[in-house]
């Protein structure tokens, strides 16, 4: 399999391991073909996206213990869809990127310099 690179050019960092994010549930924001959602932009989800989000019919806060989803809390890491992500940053509720752990496949709907301005690579999880 061939390793995917984040948006830096370098090899993409997992996301979240708990709470076990990407669209396979492994940690990463790897975005394979099958993912037509792009859940690719690795976040530190606020309080203020996890808001937008639920008023968009994605509540992300609230958990679903049918498919193993434990609600996020502000502060969990997350991969986000890059659509919505974009749509929360038009709305001034984007919340923090994890550049090492955003997927190179997100470039593709927002720009380098657009994410950089969110960057919040300083929290590892």
């Amino acid at each position: 399999m061939k390793s995917e690179k984040n948006v830096l050019g370098t090899k993409l960092e997992n996301c979240s391991l708990s709470p076990l994010t990407g669209f396979q549930r492994d940690g990463s924001c790897r975005t394979p073909k099958q993912d037509l959602g792009v859940h690719g932009v690795c976040s530190k989800v606020t309080e203020e996206f996890l808001n937008f989000t639920k008023s968009k019919g994605n509540d992300l806060s609230t958990p679903n213990p049918m498919y193993g989803f434990p609600g996020l809390k502000p502060g969990d890491r997350w991969c986000l869809c890059a659509t919505r992500w974009r749509e929360a940053m038009d709305h001034g509720a984007a919340p923090p990127v994890i550049l090492s752990a955003t997927s190179v496949g997100v470039l593709e709907y927002i720009k380098l310099d657009v994410l950089s301005r969110y960057s919040d690579d300083s929290s590892q999880t």
